[in-house]
C-alpha cells in the first residue's frame, strides 16, 4: 500500500498556509485518517499542507467564559490537560478513549473533527456540548455550530481553502455532570456507538441534559426527544431508561460487517442508559 506522488510542504505561518490551501492543496493535522486513506488510494491529494508545525493553532486557553482548543491540539494533549480536565471533563474522557497511545500523540482534536468519520468519538462529545467551530480561510473566518458543521458521513461545513481553526466549549457550573460511553471496535478503537451525555439537574430534577449519539448514523447528532423525555423528571431509573430508548428516533442506523443495524439501535439505547446514569452520579 502505498500513496501516490504528492507535494508536501511545512508551512512557517497561518496565513502561508492557508495561500496554499486557497490553491487547492489539502491540510494534514496528525495524518491518523488521511495517511492510511492515501496509502488506500482512497485518498489521493496532488499537494499536503503540514499544520502541525503552527504554534497559532496548538493551545488549550480560558477566555471570556469559555474554553478555547486550537485546532491541532493532540489527543493527549487534551486528555492530560488539566484545565479541561477541570472545566470540561466531557473532552478529557473521550479523548482518552480513543484509539491507542500512538494515535493519541499524533492525532489532533481539529483532523478527526473535519475529518468526520461517521464512528468518531469527538463529534458526540462536541454535540452534546453544544460546541463552536471557528472555521478560517485566506479571506474571512465564521463561526458554525456542531449542529451544523456535521452534514453527512466525511462530510462537513468547510469550504474549499478553510481551515478549521478553533474549537469552542462551554464552562458548565458543578451542577452538571457528563460522560461519555462507547462500545469499542476492537481493531481500530472506533466507536461501533458511542453516547455522550451533559446532564444538569436543579432541585432534585433533572433540568438540562444534552445527548451527542456516534457511530449509529452517518454523522454525529443530538437525541432531542430522549433530551426532551428527560427534562423535568427526577432521573429515576425508569425515567432514565424511557428517555435512552428514545436515542434512535427517526434514526437511519448504519450496517456493516462490524454491526447489524438493529443491533447499533440495541447499543444506543443501552449506552445511552449508562451515560446518563453515570453523569448524573457525577454531579457535585
Amino acid at each position: 500500500m502505498i500513496a501516490q506522488k504528492f507535494e508536501y510542504t511545512a508551512p512557517k505561518s497561518l496565513d502561508e498556509a492557508l495561500h496554499l490551501l486557497s490553491s487547492g492543496a489539502k491540510p494534514l493535522a496528525g495524518g491518523m485518517s488521511l495517511i492510511p486513506m492515501m496509502k488506500l488510494r482512497l485518498a489521493v491529494p496532488e499537494h499536503l499542507v503540514d499544520l502541525r508545525a503552527l504554534k497559532d493553532l496548538n493551545y488549550i486557553r480560558e477566555a471570556g467564559g469559555q474554553l478555547h482548543i486550537g485546532a491541532t491540539a493532540s489527543h493527549y494533549e487534551i486528555e492530560s490537560s488539566a484545565l479541561l480536565r477541570q472545566k470540561c471533563p466531557l473532552l478529557t474522557e473521550t479523548a482518552a478513549s480513543i484509539g491507542d497511545v500512538q494515535v493519541r500523540n499524533m492525532g489532533t482534536i481539529g483532523g478527526s473533527v473535519a475529518h468526520a468519520d461517521p464512528a468518531a468519538d469527538y463529534p458526540a462529545a462536541l454535540a452534546a456540548l453544544e460546541a463552536k467551530f471557528v472555521l478560517k480561510g485566506a479571506k474571512a473566518e465564521r463561526t458554525v455550530s456542531a449542529a451544523d458543521f456535521f452534514v453527512d458521513a466525511f462530510s462537513t461545513a468547510l469550504q474549499p481553502g478553510e481551515i478549521l481553526r478553533e474549537v469552542i466549549v462551554p464552562i458548565d457550573d458543578a451542577r452538571t455532570g457528563t460522560s461519555y460511553k462507547k462500545m469499542v471496535q476492537p481493531a481500530s478503537g472506533f466507536a461501533i456507538v458511542g453516547v455522550a451525555a451533559r446532564v444538569r439537574q436543579n432541585a432534585g430534577k433533572v433540568s438540562f441534559v444534552r445527548l451527542g449519539i456516534t457511530g449509529l448514523s452517518n454523522h454525529a447528532y443530538r437525541a432531542t426527544a430522549a433530551e426532551k423525555a428527560l427534562e423535568g423528571k427526577p432521573a429515576t431509573p425508569n425515567d432514565i431508561q424511557n428517555a435512552a430508548a428514545l436515542v434512535t428516533q427517526g434514526v437511519d442506523a448504519n450496517s456493516d460487517l462490524h454491526a447489524s443495524a438493529d443491533y447499533r439501535r440495541h447499543l444506543a439505547v443501552v449506552h445511552a442508559a449508562r451515560a446518563i446514569g453515570t453523569a448524573i452520579s457525577r454531579i457535585a
